[in-house]
């Protein structure tokens, strides 16, 4: 599994928050996966932190 987080990224820190393991804010105040492919033991956590983002930035491949 993979993750990318589009432009649409407000910042809020949820994903972070769910899964620091894949993703962070970065210093534009933005989340990145910085984990590709993510790690099996993260794969719930990722899924929930995509599921919790306000403006769906967060695709799953």
């Amino acid at each position: 599994m993979y993750a990318t987080v589009t432009s649409d990224c407000i910042g809020c820190g949820a994903c972070e928050e769910i899964c620091p393991q894949v993703f962070r804010i970065n210093l534009y105040e933005i989340a990145e996966a910085y984990t590709n492919p993510i790690p099996q033991d993260a794969e719930e956590a990722t899924k929930q932190a995509a599921k919790s983002c306000p403006v769906a930035a967060i695709i799953l491949e």
